[in-house]
């Protein structure tokens, strides 16, 4: 009885050890520092994963992942390789688009007869 114990409990914290792992397989790449970048992303070193965070610097947030081969040094048979590890969210620099109906004219009244 304590050995089918003993089983279970191993079997939930493995369980629990590789959901943490895959989690931390994905960066974003809009928020990750360059260490990050350098961990996660296959055939990304350091001084590539520090261009990515100098052109994200500078041009803004990525809108998708093609986005990442306009980074010097980066081609898209690396953005394939690494497809399943990168997110694209929105950064917390990124300004947020405001709602479609604060940006529609208003409405005209019509004259009633």
């Amino acid at each position: 009885m304590k050995s089918v114990s003993i089983l279970i409990k191993s079997l939930l914290l493995s369980l629990l050890l590789a959901t943490a792992a895959q989690a931390a397989d994905r960066v974003n790449i809009n928020t990750a520092d360059a260490a990050t970048l350098d961990a996660v992303l296959v055939n990304v070193g350091t001084s590539k994963a520090q261009a990515i965070v100098d052109y994200r610097k500078t041009n803004g947030p990525f809108k998708s992942a093609e986005e990442l081969a306009m980074v010097k040094g980066i081609g898209l048979k690396t953005v394939e390789k690494n497809r399943d590890r990168i997110e694209v969210g929105r950064s917390a620099a990124a300004p947020k688009r405001p709602a479609a109906a604060a940006t529609a004219a208003p409405a005209k009244p019509v004259a009633r007869r």
